[in-house]
């Protein structure tokens, strides 16, 4: 019998919700067919048998959220197993002695470990340091796919968990022992998940207080979630002799709690909405971001538009400012190179390809699918695909391969109504462009007051890849292109 375990579907994903079981214990499953629905960080995906037998057992019920590499079912040849048998192993392990691994030896009068020391954890517990920094490109920054490959599957270990740095810790009298030490060598014994552990330090929960449900007691992250739904925790005395934190230490050291009221509703962050909040921390907190502004004069940008609308018809594709807008942005790409690169710590990756974003707002949260090439595509060609990507975003059917291996990224809000804002870069690009409203404004025009369509346009650049007098020359090249649209056609 043989472990289903969850797979990583994307390069961003760190866990994964089973939204829907197609198959049942018992049931007879052909390789190839799919016996799931997972939902991930950026759409709900099918979950594929490798082989062909019967589905033994489901150990994860659908609604449930696991880490990625832990087992979601079981699958072997034969008939499932009855509910007496599933339960005997279970009544085993219960009555069998305790082993050398759960409890220390009593032989040669072994005196018990003293409380001041950790214990050290065993391997299988043993959780390695955070590699936040370091961790694997997400799906907008890379072309690459999940393995596909059962055993490159099953092997798939899970995100390790952050660390907090050192200055978050407390700093007391070198006479005094820590009183927190205890509390966090009780955390460490406790068997957890990265992602339970990771909660549970943000609303400081004690670890220990909490029963876990997942495999020999583990906890995971729906033991958190419901933690945190029911009332306070007790907090454990202080020992003896333990010197107590500053209230100001204390203060720094914890969370700012949101303030919460009768009625008030906690609602657990989605998968996609937990990798929005991760990436734009990632985006503010490490690239240095400056913006530049121009507006253009849209009128005959505006015209051209209705001129192409009228002369394809109801049968043609439905050309958008904003596919314009991709299209002028991707030939300035080409008449300024240097924008359409990756920062790469130590290097810049010149990019041969023009690949654009198109940042599309769903009920589930911001995603930005790509169109590829879009400076060797028509306007027609682009708004298809524009417009194909934006309904499989909206119904959740996005795969890997349509938001990975983005050059450059446009977001829009000027169906909003807003006429200008500032975007957040899209790591590893170096520039993402801010699409306003377009507005009509009274201009000079020959001596004569006219009013004439205006659109504000706004860069965000990374500067650690470009300086402010490529990012002027990238917005002079757009400007020049959506004011003589005509160019857009040739």
């Amino acid at each position: 019998m043989s472990e289903i375990t969850m797979p990583r579907l994307s390069d961003t994903m760190e866990e994964g919700t089973i939204a829907s079981w197609l198959k049942k214990p018992g049931e007879q499953v052909n390789r190839g067919e799919v016996i799931a629905q997972i939902e991930t960080d950026k759409a709900t995906m099918d979950l594929t048998a490798f082989e062909s037998g019967t589905l033994q057992e489901i150990l994860v019920p659908e609604g449930q959220t696991v880490a990625i590499g832990q087992a979601v079912a079981r699958f072997g040849s034969g008939a499932a197993p009855s509910k007496a048998e599933e339960s005997a192993p279970e009544s085993e392990a219960a009555a069998s002695p305790p082993t050398e691994d759960s409890e220390p030896s009593s032989t040669d009068e072994a005196e018990p470990p003293s409380t001041d020391e950790a214990e050290p954890p065993s391997t299988d517990e043993a959780e390695p340091p955070s590699t936040e920094a370091s961790e694997p490109p997400a799906a907008e920054e890379t072309g690459s796919e999940a393995p596909r490959t059962p055993e490159a599957r099953e092997n798939v270990a899970e995100a390790p968990e952050p660390s907090a740095p050192p200055s978050e810790q407390p700093t007391l009298p070198a006479d005094t022992e820590p009183a927190a030490s205890d509390g966090a060598t009780e955390n460490d014994k406790v068997r957890a998940s990265p992602m339970a552990r990771h909660i549970a330090s943000e609303h400081g929960l004690d670890l220990s207080n909490i029963h876990g449900s997942g495999p020999q007691g583990r906890v995971i992250r729906a033991d958190v979630e419901a933690a945190l739904k029911s009332p306070s925790q007790p907090t454990p005395p202080a020992q003896d002799g333990a010197a107590q934190p500053a209230p100001a230490q204390e203060a720094a050291a914890q969370p700012a709690q949101a303030p919460q009221q009768d009625g008030d509703g906690r609602v657990p962050l989605s998968q996609m909405r937990r990798t929005i909040a991760r990436r734009m921390a990632e985006s503010t907190r490490t690239i240095p971001h400056f913006f530049l502004t121009t507006t253009i004069d849209a009128t005959d940008l505006v015209a051209l538009r209705k001129q192409l609308l009228a002369e394809m018809g109801d049968n043609g594709p439905r050309i958008s400012i904003n596919d314009m807008v991709v299209k002028a942005a991707a030939i300035a790409l080409r008449r300024v190179s240097e924008v359409n690169v990756s920062f790469a710590e130590d290097s810049l990756i010149e990019h041969t390809h023009v690949n654009i974003g198109v940042a599309v707002a769903t009920e589930r949260g911001l995603i930005v699918p790509v169109v590829r090439d879009v400076d060797q595509k028509s306007l027609g060609v682009i708004a298809r695909e524009a417009r194909t990507l934006a309904e499989k975003a909206h119904a959740g059917k996005l795969q890997p391969k349509d938001y990975a291996g983005g050059t450059f990224t446009v977001s829009n809000l000027g169906m909003f109504g807003v006429e200008q804002f500032n975007a957040v870069i899209n790591p590893p690009e170096a520039a993402i462009l801010a699409v306003g409203a377009v507005t009509r404004e009274p201009a000079e025009r020959d001596g004569n007051i006219v009013l004439r369509d205006r659109l504000a346009l706004t860069l965000s650049v990374d500067h650690r890849a470009l300086d402010g007098a490529i990012g002027a020359r990238y917005l002079q090249a757009l400007k020049a292109l959506l004011e003589r649209p005509m160019l857009l056609l040739v």
